[in-house]
């Protein structure tokens, strides 16, 4: 699989990745079962973003090294557009995990470890689909009029099922798992496994790890094709969904607070997907250039971002997020 970056810039990023990851879990580990308050999302969240961006400069830097100023900017708004969109379409993933976790009522200092091991797995997972999505478009090009396609018809899916109410209880996914293993009615504190009249049983944590866990491999099969159709190479579709998925247990924590202002957002993700969707299916038609990508996803967030806050319907503090412990 061709890519621009070098070698010494891949090992860079899993030392990179690593390294968040373990402080990231030192710093979960010394808190130890907490509420995460908003001011505590915010700040993390910008330090996510923060690294994002460093990384991206390191990668023009890179590029220009060995190719110019042309291409290093190219490839830069390429790794900023994936980033971008995979940002986004998370943000409709962490919808589905606050209704996951209001169904459950899993208290607030327990959601942040649930977030974090559903994190590794995501990085495992889109690791690699990706690295088998990427070997699958050089082996036959035409995987891209497939991608392209399901992405158009999961926008409009996602358009369709736009402000509905979700129903849980009737997802097959959450029947299969209670019919294969019996689970407790109430946590056990952190623990994934509990003991009732003797016999060893499943907590409800565990089910909601699980679950969690599904909804990514869901969201990877979407957001994957769609980071393909801004670039081919691996190196930028493998980093630009990995820095966005490691800020996404701050990122929780802070649209929990204002889920309801954003309620129009997942209305501006299915366009977003059939945007991306028609132009994987153009490629060999007419290529839309990387900035015109970036500035239509950009467009359609702050103006979807903007809509939504403005038709905000009005609600108390109690209509947030909660400890249901």
């Amino acid at each position: 699989m061709d890519t621009i970056a070098p070698t010494w810039l891949w090992v860079f990023f899993v030392g990179a990745v690593l390294v968040a990851l373990f402080v990231d879990f030192v710093v979960l580990h010394k808190q130890g079962a907490h509420a995460v308050s908003v001011k505590e999302a915010l700040n993390w969240s910008l330090i996510w973003v923060a690294l994002s961006f460093a990384f991206n400069g390191l990668f023009w830097w890179a590029v220009y090294q060995d190719h110019g100023t042309a291409l290093a900017n190219t490839k830069a708004m390429e790794f900023l557009t994936g980033y971008l969109i995979e940002k986004s379409l998370a943000v409709d993933n962490i919808f589905v995990f606050l209704m996951i976790f209001t169904y459950f009522a899993v208290p607030l200092a327990f959601q942040k470890r649930v977030l974090m091991i559903g994190i590794i797995g995501a990085i495992v997972l889109r690791t690699v689909m990706i690295l088998v999505g990427a070997w699958l478009i050089q082996q036959f090009h035409w995987v891209l009029y497939v991608f392209g396609a399901f992405l158009v018809l999961t926008g409009i899916k996602m358009w369709w099922a736009s402000g509905q109410e979700p129903d849980l209880e009737s997802n097959p996914a959450l029947k299969l798992l209670r019919r294969v293993m019996p689970v407790s009615k109430n946590f056990d504190g952190e623990k994934f496994f509990t003991t009732e009249n003797g016999k060893r049983i499943a907590t409800p944590l565990l089910l909601v790890i699980l679950l969690v866990a599904i909804t990514d491999v869901i969201f990877a099969v979407d957001s994957i094709p769609a980071i393909f159709a801004i670039t081919m190479d691996p190196f930028i579709v493998l980093t630009s969904n990995i820095f966005a998925i490691l800020g996404l247990r701050a990122m929780y924590f802070l649209l929990a607070a204002v889920a309801a202002k954003f309620h129009l957002l997942s209305y501006g993700l299915a366009v977003i997907l059939v945007f991306i969707g028609t132009k994987m299916m153009l490629i060999d038609i007419y290529k839309i250039p990387v900035a015109v990508s970036l500035g239509v996803v950009v467009s359609i967030l702050a103006i979807t971002m903007l809509w939504s806050v403005k038709t905000a319907p009005n609600i108390t503090p109690a209509d947030g997020p909660r400890d249901a412990s």
